[in-house]
């Protein structure tokens, strides 16, 4: 592989390393800056790269969320990320169905940003809630919703499809580096 084929680089906002820029990575590097230096975010309630690994008609997949903000006493997922360059509507549906087949409960909020705007949408109803990342939850503001309203798991009888839904939008991605990926 020659010099010119190596993808640029920059330094991961929380960790400090140096890695690959590919992809939405920039985007998400302005997210994880705006959660941390405008939010009140803590470093470690921020989850790169969270794994999904599901089972789909009987086979298993395995992904990544872009970034979870988890909030609350135990630090529970509370915000699913989507980080996109373009149209935020395009990835909507992707995050939507992420948020909803990550773990035994839902996680309450799916957002798509490109780090200077958002769509924050309530992953139940899959319709948008605000716009804008200053619409973000701040975490004592999400550690209150989770209080008030514990998330529930999605209908047992609709996760297949949900499923589904995920793994086709995320077939789609293209640059990124995939949980299988030998690199």
């Amino acid at each position: 592989m020659t010099s010119s084929s190596t993808p640029p680089t920059l330094r991961d906002y929380l960790t400090g390393n140096v890695i690959p820029e590919v992809g939405a990575e920039s985007h998400r590097q302005a997210v994880l800056r705006f959660l941390v230096e405008e939010k009140g975010y803590a470093r470690d309630a921020l989850w790169v790269d969270a794994p999904i690994h599901t089972r789909i008609a009987g086979s298993p997949y395995h992904a990544k969320i872009d970034l979870i903000a988890k909030a609350g006493e135990r630090l529970v997922p509370f915000m699913a990320f989507k980080c996109c360059a373009g149209s935020l509507g395009s990835r909507e549906r992707e995050i939507v169905a992420a948020a909803r087949i990550f773990d035994a409960t839902m996680i309450p909020l799916a957002v798509v940003s490109d780090g200077r705007d958002a769509t924050i949408i309530d992953t139940a109803t899959g319709k948008p809630i605000s716009y804008g990342l200053a619409a973000l939850p701040s975490p004592s503001e999400a550690a209150h919703q989770l209080a008030a309203q514990a998330p529930g798991p999605y209908p047992e009888d609709r996760l297949e499809r949900e499923k589904r839904v995920f793994r086709t939008y995320d077939q789609d991605n293209v640059n990124i580096i995939r949980p299988d990926d030998k690199t």
